[in-house]
This record gives structure tokens, sequence and C-alpha cells, in this order.
């Protein structure tokens, strides 16, 4: 049996619920971020043994400031992000031979296209991350703003240390986030 009483209490309504006092309507406030307002940090990721969808979604949504709780969709309220040892990302199946990358050059007929394979032979491997974590950003002026916060080196040194980047573990937050060889 619950008893259900209203109360006028100084011009507001107040129910009683089994003893408890509830107050009328919670009033809550929106926040906004301003651009001023925002302090950006960095965070270092080592893409080690790491695999590249994974990886590329938490740096996106660490681009774009999801993980904040001043998130602002129209605001660059982003951190930055460092991704060191590029070269050594995990790919699942036979993305390594068989994902396909394409590019136009601006000519009748420039079509080209290339592997992740032929990337990481040649040095390019900072490439791969960079187009996975550019394809998960928005596809407007504020996706480019984010993008420019990225920064992917294919070995393990970066010059980046003026920054005091906080080391991010992305293999122990998921256990399906490392891949062995």
């Amino acid at each position: 049996m619950t008893v259900s009483v209203l109360l006028s209490y100084s011009g507001s309504v107040a129910s009683v619920f089994c003893g408890r006092l509830k107050f009328g309507p919670t009033v809550m406030k929106t926040i906004s971020a301003k651009a001023a307002d925002i302090e950006t940090k960095w965070f270092l990721i080592d893409a080690e043994d790491i695999v590249l969808g994974r990886m590329a979604s938490i740096c996106a949504k660490i681009l774009r400031g999801k993980h904040k709780p001043s998130f602002t969709p129209h605001v660059d309220c982003g951190d930055g992000v460092i991704v060191i040892n590029a070269e050594k990302v995990a790919m699942t199946g036979k993305k390594v031979t068989d994902k396909i990358y394409y590019h136009h050059t601006g000519y009748p007929g420039g079509v080209k296209s290339v592997t992740p394979e032929k990337l990481i032979a040649d040095g390019k491997a900072d490439r791969i991350v960079m187009k996975a974590v550019e394809r998960m950003l928005p596809k407007t002026k504020l996706g480019r703003q984010q993008l420019t916060k990225l920064r992917v080196y294919a070995g393990a040194e970066h010059g980046h240390e003026a920054q005091k980047p906080e080391v991010l573990d992305v293999a122990s937050m998921n256990e399906k986030n490392k891949r062995s060889a």
C-alpha cells in the first residue's frame, strides 16, 4: 500500500512517496564549451600489436573530445594524440594483403591503389593510421581541424616531450584490442 500526499511548499509542489520528499521537476543546466575555456592534454599511444580499427576509434574519440564531460559537438574541445610504432600495428584477417587504399591524381584515368603491405614496406606505415582515424572523424572543417592534433610516427621516437603526454594503455582497456603475432 503506497500513500501519496500532495503538499504546498512555498509555491512549488512537493509530493511524499513512502516517506521521501521529492520536489518538483529537476532543473539541469546544459553546458556549452567555449573555445577559450578548453584545456588540451596530449596522450601517447603505443600501436605495437594493437588492432588498427580499435585504436583508431579511441584516437577519434579523444580528438573529438567525447571523453570529456564538457563535450560540445560544434567546438574543437578534443585533446592531442601521439601514436608511435605505427609500423607494428595489427590488422585482423587478411587486411594487410587484401585491403586497398585508393586515391585519384586529378588526371583522367588517374586512380591509384596501394595495399597496407606495400605502405609498410615503403616506410609509410603512418599513413595507414592517419587514414583510419581520418575516416572516423566528421568530414567538415571542424574534423580537419581536429585531425591536425594527431601525430603518427612509424618508429618509437617522437619529438613531443615538451607536451608531457600521458601514456594511454589501449591494450589493457579490452582484451580484443591486442593481437599477438
